[in-house]
């Protein structure tokens, strides 16, 4: 707190200082800011032309606000980055519960301090980061918990009559009065509770015990909710739904840049000298888009962005783990750290039946290689058998080479547990390999050319051109007819 600041009320008189509401005080900062060019909401992306302008109208329009979105959509760090619009400092009067205005006090306690001590009443300043308190719902939440009740031991201690409004335990909503107040997953918080907050957002009053009590708060209430949440666990109920002004829809990252862009600052990531080629984080991006498009995954329950940011954590940790237990300091990704993200999948998505059917592993499996198969893509030629001209010639198929190599009968055999010199040579064995990986994928360096050369063999799997084993961390690719005779001979 500063020293320049007043410390009495006759001082806040003299320095000129004017009250105004918490929506006035929002409304006004927040275009300063636009004025100024501020970025109000750092860390959020993709929401510069959906969700932001919206919330920014909101606050203009002084409303109550809901954000309704599926999981991992940002809301919650949104409200919290709300208490950014409010002054550093505000003046309350000392010793009381509700942060009051000591040019408009609401309480008959304060009345009587301003009465008792004038000019003299002692003043402090209160921080913004104070002024934003936030509840999660929950069906044990009581009215008590959010607007308070009547303290029967002070009642009994001082000695005054239950409905004297100085025995009142005051709630975590009356607390933040001339600040925010947040409530995340609305549908949880039981119909009767809802209905404590109808007065809060349509008169700014509360009731406590059905005593006639006024207090008029000065109080701006943001929510968040699942849509989903409305059927399953919970309702909003209408008269709430109509009291708030503005429902505001979030969204999922609509583009693999802008994924990139989240997980790269939300990312714990403790390895130095990890290089991860910009495809690999496209992979991982993909993983999360694939989940939800995909008929196995519930997508009323959504796909979070943390499926993405614990992928890539996982992701970098095999590679620190790899290269401390080789001893070889190769601190570079291989397609086999893909299938080791498994654990920060599986735990994520919620699956409909028919996934459950197949399996979380086998459902996160099928994501890794969808991802794997669409970034290939990108970057190569789709594989094709027996490919043609327009008119009718056939033309050289650029994987020839490498599908030769398999179809001789040899296999190549990779595993987490490789050197790094193990590694290099067993991929450059592979006739033809590096030079379609060099041919169709410009720059990069001579440790990324190896990484292309796995996905290269990736690709021609996931389009059925080679086939492919997996035994825990060990990879094998052969020929795919290999395989389908001795499955035959197997079933025979």
């Amino acid at each position: 707190m500063s020293k320049a600041r007043p410390v009495t009320l006759g001082e806040l008189k003299k320095s000129g200082w004017q009250s105004r509401s918490v929506k006035e005080e929002m409304r006004q900062n927040l275009l300063a800011a636009i004025t100024k060019g501020d970025n109000l909401f750092p860390g959020i992306v993709g929401y510069e032309k959906t969700v932001l302008p919206q919330i920014e109208n909101a606050v203009l329009s002084k409303h109550h606000f809901i954000l309704l979105g599926l999981r991992g959509q940002a809301k919650s760090r949104i409200l919290r980055q709300l208490e950014n619009l409010l002054d550093e400092f505000i003046p309350v009067i000392a010793g009381t519960h509700l942060n009051e205005d000591p040019l408009n006090p609401i309480t008959p306690a304060a009345k009587r301090l301003i009465e008792a001590k004038g000019d003299n009443l002692p003043i402090e300043w209160l921080h913004r980061s104070d002024r934003y308190h936030e509840k999660l719902a929950t069906p044990d939440v009581s009215i008590a918990d959010l607007i308070g009740d009547i303290d029967p031991i002070k009642a009994a201690r001082e000695k005054l009559d239950i409905s004297n409004e100085d025995v009142i335990h005051w709630g975590i909503v009356p607390r933040t009065n001339r600040g925010i107040f947040a409530i995340n997953e609305l549908p949880d918080l039981q119909p009767r509770i809802q209905v404590g907050l109808l007065n809060i957002l349509e008169e700014s009053e509360i009731q406590v015990r059905g005593f006639p009590l006024r207090v008029p708060l000065d109080i701006v209430l943001v929510f968040s909710a699942n849509p989903e949440d409305y059927t399953n666990r919970g309702n909003i109920i209408t008269p709430l739904k109509d009291r708030i002004d503005s429902q505001i829809m979030t969204h999922y990252p609509k583009t693999a840049d802008e994924a990139k862009a989240i997980t790269a600052s939300e990312a714990q990531i403790s390895a130095t000298g990890l290089v991860v080629p910009e495809f690999m984080k496209d992979i991982i991006e993909e993983v999360t888009f694939q989940a939800r498009a995909s008929e196995f995954v519930d997508q009323s329950s959504g796909v979070s962005a943390r499926v993405s940011i614990s992928a890539y954590e996982n992701f970098c940790a095999n590679i620190e783990r790899r290269a401390a237990r080789n001893r070889d300091h190769d601190l570079f990704p291989r397609m086999t750290d893909l299938y080791l993200i498994l654990p920060a999948i599986t735990g994520k998505i919620e699956l409909v039946y028919e996934g459950e059917q197949e399996g979380p592993a086998l459902v996160a499996q099928k994501l890794i290689s969808q991802a794997i198969a669409k970034v290939f893509e990108d970057h190569f030629p789709k594989p094709e058998k027996n490919v043609k001209s327009p008119d009718g010639r056939p033309l050289d198929n650029p994987y020839e080479a490498v599908l030769d190599y398999f179809s001789s009968g040899k296999k190549l055999e990779l595993s987490d547990g490789m050197t790094f010199e193990q590694y290099k040579k067993t991929l450059t064995s592979v006739i033809g390999l590096k030079e379609i990986a060099g041919r169709h994928f410009n720059g990069g360096s001579d440790r990324e050319m190896l990484l292309r050369m796995e996905l290269v063999l990736e690709g021609l799997h996931h389009h059925d051109m080679i086939a492919r084993e997996v035994n825990d961390s060990i990879i094998q690719y052969g020929d795919i007819f290999s395989r389908l005779l001795r499955g035959i001979d197997d079933s025979r």
